[in-house]
């Protein structure tokens, strides 16, 4: 009996460890594909039917915007350290956030803000 359940666990764990990372090169793979880039794993993403949050757990300020599914066009704002964004959610009509996306903005590397400091 144990031979069995010890068998089962490490045949489960294989499995998840294998599906874990078939979704992740896949998430890698779209971002190439839809020309995005992606943001450090310290910004996270939460979505819904309404509201989409990104948050910069960060210890630099981020330029970001959400990519949906359908392409709509959302405006790029400034995630601080600390900060949580809202930005519309995926809707009723069968849209999908696919992910948070780092803007391109002129003289700012890698959608990463310099901190100017303070006179």
């Amino acid at each position: 009996m144990r031979r069995f359940i010890r068998s089962t666990i490490t045949g489960l764990t294989a499995g998840l460890l294998a599906v874990s990372s078939g979704v992740a090169a896949q998430a890698a793979s779209r971002e190439a594909e839809e020309g995005w880039d992606s943001p450090p794993a310290c910004v996270h993403i939460n979505s819904d039917w309404r509201y989409t949050f990104v948050t910069n757990d960060c210890s630099s300020a981020y330029d970001v915007t959400v990519v949906y599914r359908d392409g709509a066009n959302v405006p790029c704002r400034v995630a601080s350290p600390g900060d949580i964004i809202s930005f519309p959610g995926y809707g009723t009509q069968g849209n999908t956030v696919l992910g948070v996306a780092l803007c391109a903005v002129a003289g700012r590397k890698d959608g990463r803000l310099e901190a100017t400091p303070r006179l």
